[in-house]
């Protein structure tokens, strides 16, 4: 489904926005240009920002940085793809049979706040600095952000909706797709987008702390050797992918829920 034309207001709103938006990076640029330069603050931990991006550029001609992008990228795709996957079954289930929800509600209530991180002893005797334990990190992080999500949003359903449905004999099918899926879509999504940053965290993070290959492991790897200017380069990239992630998820959202109130408001 495309989305419908943009009014005129919200086009210059989005446009005074960007522009405002690029004056304040310009300005941060600038900022940390001038200071280092200056001997404001000391350049041996603060480099000027034109050498950070003499690194980051010598760093995208370089293979081994490609490679460790893509192992990042890798275990962030196949992490947030599982945990979808079962958070949208197993909410599905619980969400639609009171006895599972009510039985398993204090489970989840426990193991929900338990951070990823506290989890890395754990992992870290079970597959070492290999990629699974960045993958049952990323999972066990992401999957509850799904699962609540899937759960809220099938208890949001109308009940007089959901008794006409069954007054009109609907199958199991067609209540689940008419009546159901429609309701739970936009908590999936924001559940997908909270999901989305969350498992990126965390991967870049056992990378960095575990020593997975990735990313973060290469700027482990730049600080403890004092290469300072690489270290900025590569936390840069990061940023960047999390700007990127935030835009496509945005994006999606858009596209998925295009017919939503919220979403049509504002097109």
């Amino acid at each position: 489904m495309s989305l419908a034309p943009r009014s005129p207001g919200l086009l210059r709103s989005e446009g005074r926005n960007a522009v405002l938006g690029a004056a304040g990076l310009l300005a941060v640029v600038v900022v940390a240009e001038v200071l280092p330069r200056s001997g404001a603050v000391d350049a041996r931990f603060i480099p000027p920002f034109s050498d950070i991006a003499t690194v980051l550029i010598g760093q995208l001609g370089e293979g081994a940085f490609w490679v460790a992008l893509g192992q990042t990228l890798t275990g962030w795709i196949v992490g947030l793809a599982i945990a979808m996957a079962g958070g949208i079954a197993v909410g599905g289930f619980l969400g639609t049979v009171p006895f599972a929800r009510n039985y398993t509600a204090s489970t989840i209530e426990f193991l929900r706040p338990i951070p990823s991180v506290a989890l890395i002893p754990l992992v870290v005797l079970l597959f070492g600095s290999r990629p699974p334990a960045a993958l049952v990190l990323v999972v066990y992080a992401a999957f509850f952000q799904i699962l609540i999500q899937v759960i809220y949003g099938l208890a949001d359903v109308d009940p007089v909706v959901r008794d006409t449905g069954r007054a009109y004999r609907f199958s199991r099918f067609t209540m689940g797709t008419k009546v159901l899926w429609p309701t739970a879509l936009p908590y999936i999504v924001t559940g997908f987008r909270l999901a989305a940053w969350v498992a990126l965290i965390i991967e870049i993070t056992a990378e960095l702390v575990i020593g997975v290959p990735g990313l973060g492991r290469t700027i482990g790897i730049a600080q403890a050797s004092g290469a300072v200017p690489e270290t900025y380069a590569l936390v840069i990239v990061v940023g960047l992918i999390g700007v990127a992630v935030n835009q496509c998820t945005s994006q999606l959202q858009r596209r998925i829920l295009s017919w939503h109130p919220s979403t049509r408001k504002d097109l």
